[in-house]
């Protein structure tokens, strides 16, 4: 049984965001610490194009691991993208909201998981089922 997904909004007021350091951070020799400026970067700017549409959702359970979406990641959806074959997609089905790839044939759509311990499920009439919107980015802790 699949736990539900929790929805949030973007917040766009004036004071969002962290700290950010546009210098790029060395991965080999560090940088002097001078050569770098300082502003305030909203990850609501940078990840949503349309604001009305777009929500966040939390990832639950594991059968998209193998597209990079783990238990408890961070999905930016947006609600205004049109749906197309393999596009990652938030949908609900039979009462409950789900996160798969789309596969479209010309036998019908399929939500197909991306883990190998899952089963791709065939949409049919008798689904209650709605594309809710697309996912753009993942945001990870590490």
């Amino acid at each position: 049984m699949s736990k539900p997904l929790t929805f949030f909004s973007p917040d766009f007021s004036e004071h969002a965001g962290a700290v950010f350091f546009d210098t790029g951070i060395s991965a080999g020799f560090p940088s002097p610490a001078e050569d770098f400026k300082e502003e305030r970067l909203s990850l609501d700017n940078m990840l949503v194009k349309n604001k009305l549409a777009t929500f966040y959702a939390r990832v639950s359970g594991q059968s998209m691991i193998d597209a990079g979406l783990d238990d408890n990641d961070l999905l930016v959806i947006d609600r205004s993208l049109e749906p197309a074959d393999n596009r990652i997609a938030v949908c609900f089905l039979d009462g409950e909201f789900t996160v798969k790839r789309l596969r479209v044939e010309k036998d019908g759509v399929w939500l197909q998981p991306e883990n190998a311990n899952y089963q791709p499920i065939q949409i049919t009439e008798e689904n209650d089922f709605v594309i809710w919107g697309i996912v753009t980015n993942v945001i990870k802790k590490v």
